[in-house]
């Protein structure tokens, strides 16, 4: 098998794994379960599912993402940018089609992994993954405001951020005092814990406490237990929801959707850990072992995984050396859920509500932001047309479109790019002797990759000087690259200078590039391809000769 598919867990296994390092994944992931336990719930609950559902995800998911991806350090389970996909798949479909969509998105991903696409995310570029984690950031905060300010709502809340808003806003008057307060105790234990006690696990402290204080004083607050039931002491038993054609081409886009945003968000995440730790991760095997994670926690009732950046650097910062961390944090929060899990019923839905509002502040890269709006008027619209889509259109349209201006934007600095002089322009000295004494030769150089983007203003220039000469000579020697486009502009003016007899050489083209032009009509005798530009002074020089003799 080709080491770009084989599990970092077999590299690790083969390098030999100590009880040491056993003892130190042991502490990192039992650090990270801890971080991820009310994390995996809250980020359920706002995507319209039970809280099991996101541990189910944490365990089952996050198992495999270690067994079988291609990190040494990537922590997966349920993540918050896709609470928006899950709210809208759920609300479409139900939970069946959500579990049917998890799954395909694994067989998508894992068609990705073999099929190689995993270096391809790396294209994305970087306003529209700042611009659509931003977006996906303020609708998460938006999804949490009725639980924070504690609404009694009569319906449903709308899904779309700007009705969402408008509707939240009639209902104002109905704000419970007590589930503000806990919510703002949540969020004020998580900031200070982060800035005194940056060791601690703030999110299950605030937690803790909250859910203490609600409980001492009878508050009048909505709780797991009063909204769910509680949770289960366990793992459901893995079975698949009923499937038919319809239904599976009905939660088609939701599947192709999931892929996606998981493909790039564990691929970022996969980043992130190399930067920390200096390793390299294997990014097909990651969407492999990606979509082995989604299938396993569709069989058992979870809803999507993915690698979690910020649970992925905690693991990193707690001193892990292997996936065995990860695959110990998803044993730890079974454990927990085995252990804990009568007591989670009186966890109140304004304390998680907390927990994901801190979560949707940090997931805003301002930082970044800042300096695209800045530094970049180009990076700046990307950054916006994606942020505004995302929020007030759709995740995906707003991927598309940010990803459609970026190659635009591009195509246009790389057309900018390439130049297109004659050749003294090149060379101060005037070294060529046909650049000096020739007055029936034209020398230019095209310098930069000869594409699609830059093909009309070169051929403009080209038309331009091509026709006042007896010989035109093109340096190609600094073309890595022509397409079709950009051969088919050459094609037409030689056919021009063909018309006004005028003889063309091209000069320095690499096989490459002359095969490519070859193909497009452009060989001998139409053209004569020389290896330097003092062969092409030659063969002009053999035919003035000749002319006299």
């Amino acid at each position: 098998m080709p080491t770009r598919l084989v599990p970092k867990t077999v590299s690790v296994l083969r390098e030999g794994y100590s009880f040491s390092r056993l003892k130190g994944d042991a502490i990192s992931g039992l650090t990270v379960a801890i971080v991820a336990l009310p994390l995996s719930m809250a980020i359920a609950i706002a995507s319209g599912v039970s809280p099991d559902r996101g541990l189910y995800a944490a365990i089952i998911g996050g198992f495999f993402v270690s067994l079988l991806g291609g990190s040494r350090h990537q922590i997966g389970g349920p993540a918050g940018a896709f609470i928006v996909l899950v709210a809208a798949s759920v609300e479409r479909n139900g939970i069946d089609g959500l579990i049917i969509a998890v799954i395909l998105s694994g067989l998508i991903m894992i068609a990705a992994g073999y099929l190689k696409l995993g270096a391809y995310i790396r294209f994305i570029p970087y306003p529209v993954t700042v611009g659509f984690t931003a977006g996906i950031a303020i609708i998460i905060f938006a999804s949490q405001l009725s639980a924070i300010f504690g609404l009694d709502l009569p319906g449903k809340e709308p899904g779309p951020f700007a009705e969402k808003v408008a509707y939240l806003a009639q209902y104002v008057g109905t704000t419970n005092i007590s589930a503000v307060a806990i919510a703002v105790l949540t969020i004020a234990i998580i900031i200070a814990v982060k800035r005194f006690r940056p060791g601690w696990p703030g999110m299950l402290i605030a937690v803790a406490v909250a859910t203490l204080a609600a409980f001492a004083f009878n508050l009048p607050v909505e709780t797991i237990g009063s909204q769910f039931g509680g949770l289960p002491r366990g793992l459901q038993a893995p079975a698949l929801p009923a499937l038919s054609v319809q239904k599976v081409i009905s939660v088609l886009p939701d599947a192709f959707a999931f892929a996606l945003l998981g493909s790039i968000e564990s691929l970022l995440s996969a980043v992130v850990a190399d930067g920390m730790t200096g390793r390299r991760h294997r990014s097909n095997m990651e969407l492999v072992g990606q979509g082995v994670a989604n299938i396993a926690s569709g069989l058992f009732g979870g809803i999507c995984v993915t690698g979690t950046i910020a649970r992925t650097a905690t693991n990193v910062r707690a001193g892990a050396t292997s996936p065995f961390s990860g695959m110990l944090h998803s044993l730890f929060l079974l454990l927990f859920m085995i252990v804990a899990a009568p007591l989670a019923r009186f966890i109140p839905l304004a304390t998680l509500a907390g927990v994901l509002a801190v979560v949707a502040w940090t997931m805003v890269e301002k930082a970044a932001i800042r300096t695209l709006l800045r530094t970049s008027r180009g990076d700046a619209v990307i950054l916006l047309v994606t942020l505004l889509l995302v929020v007030f259109r759709d995740l995906t349209e707003g991927i598309v479109a940010g990803f459609a201006l970026g190659a635009v934007m591009f195509i246009d600095r790389m057309g900018k790019n390439v130049a297109v002089n004659p050749y003294s322009d090149y060379n101060a000295k005037a070294e060529s002797p046909i650049a000096n004494t020739d007055p029936d030769t034209v020398v230019y150089r095209i310098s930069g990759a000869f594409f699609f983007g830059a093909a009309a203003t070169v051929g403009s220039v080209l038309d331009r000087v091509a026709g006042g000469a007896r010989n035109f000579v093109l340096d190609l020697s600094d073309v890595p690259y022509v397409d079709s486009s950009a051969a088919n502009v050459l094609e037409g003016t030689i056919g021009k200078a063909e018309h006004r007899k005028v003889r063309v050489l091209l000069a320095g083209a690499t096989q490459n590039v002359r095969s490519i032009l070859e193909s497009h009509g452009i060989s001998e005798p139409r053209v004569a391809y020389c290896a330097t530009l003092d062969e092409a002074a030659a063969r002009i020089e053999a035919d003035k000769n000749e002319t006299t003799d």
